[in-house]
């Protein structure tokens, strides 16, 4: 989740030469992403197509929040849930310290992904039974506007003189959900609260879709901006409700079962695995943890994309 205090973390800014570090490793973690259904198990609603092939069990959520009064304060999150039983709360644990790394619009992922993976890796060091089997994510997967674009120049043929014609097609981006679930090698599904601009979609073009005579009975939405190119889903929990939550692909999760599988966790607006991992207790924490001034660990900017430069090689291996 982004920061309470984003616009003044963004003010710090970075030097061009570290976001177009960050640009590469983005752009090379990203030929990594699996945009179709690649994972053991199966949902309720499917038929088991293998020999003892297991239910989807295990859900977790993950989410990283900051302090209002110390806004480098990071508290970073994770839960999981039973599926099968009544969404019941299994597991929980939390981080907190102190980040040195500004936000950055597009590049939200490298302030948070380390976090998370850390969560993450410790529960594998601990060996939990309850290591999810999927992980929602409180952001973007493929719904995010840093994706890069193809250009075609073709000759046009109606003018006495050769001409190139520019056409622009985005390729979907590439969202904390995306980095986390390739690093760490589990599915992910993206939930987000608020809608990126991308591709023609926008919060007011959402908003009137929302409210067509002819979706006001749907409770899912298609997101399709002007390319043509599917970004996501809009998803809302009542009838007639102008507040969704967009949800989108991960990693591999096709579309089509991060909508079934977010639907199945929903009591409220927000799916359960994420509604529970920004919970106030969260809040209260974070309030203790800024004011506690020493002991504390920072996580520098030269650290984190050192962490990141290598996360091929360690955390790919930790995690398989």
């Amino acid at each position: 989740m982004e920061g309470i205090n984003e616009k003044e973390e963004a003010q710090k800014g970075s030097s061009p030469a570290e976001l177009g570090k960050w640009a590469e490793i983005q752009d090379t973690l990203k030929k990594r992403v699996i945009t179709v259904d690649d994972f053991p198990w199966r949902l309720a609603s499917q038929s088991e197509s293998e020999p003892q092939q297991q239910q989807l069990k295990y859900v977790g959520g993950v989410d990283v929040s900051f302090s209002k009064e110390e806004p480098s304060m990071a508290c970073g999150s994770l839960v999981v849930l039973d599926l099968l039983h009544d969404l019941r709360l299994v597991y929980q644990e939390y981080t907190c310290l102190s980040l040195d790394i500004p936000y950055v619009p597009g590049f939200l992922a490298f302030r948070e992904a380390p976090i998370l993976l850390h969560l993450l890796a410790k529960m594998k060091k601990d060996a939990s039974p309850f290591y999810p089997q999927v992980l929602m994510v409180d952001g973007n997967g493929l719904l995010h506007p840093r994706g890069k674009s193809v250009v075609y120049s073709i000759k046009c043929p109606y003018q006495l003189s050769p001409s190139l014609y520019f056409e622009v097609f985005p390729w979907p981006g590439f969202g904390l959900a995306s980095h986390l679930g390739v690093i760490a090698n589990i599915p992910t599904i993206g939930v987000g609260k608020n809608l990126h601009h991308v591709d023609g979609l926008t919060q007011s073009g959402v908003r009137k879709l929302l409210e067509a005579e002819e979706n006001k009975a749907k409770g899912i939405i298609t997101l399709r901006g002007n390319s043509g190119l599917i970004w996501g889903a809009a998803m809302r929990s009542e009838q007639g409700s102008l507040k969704p939550v967009f949800v989108s692909v991960g990693h591999r999760v096709s579309l089509e079962t991060a909508i079934e599988i977010v639907n199945m966790t929903c009591k409220f607006r927000v799916p359960e695995p994420i509604r529970q991992v920004i919970s106030v207790w969260c809040f209260l924490l974070m309030w203790k943890a800024s004011r506690i001034s020493t002991g504390g660990s920072t996580l520098s900017m030269s650290d984190h994309y050192s962490a990141v430069l290598v996360a091929f090689v360690r955390f790919s291996e930790q995690f398989q």
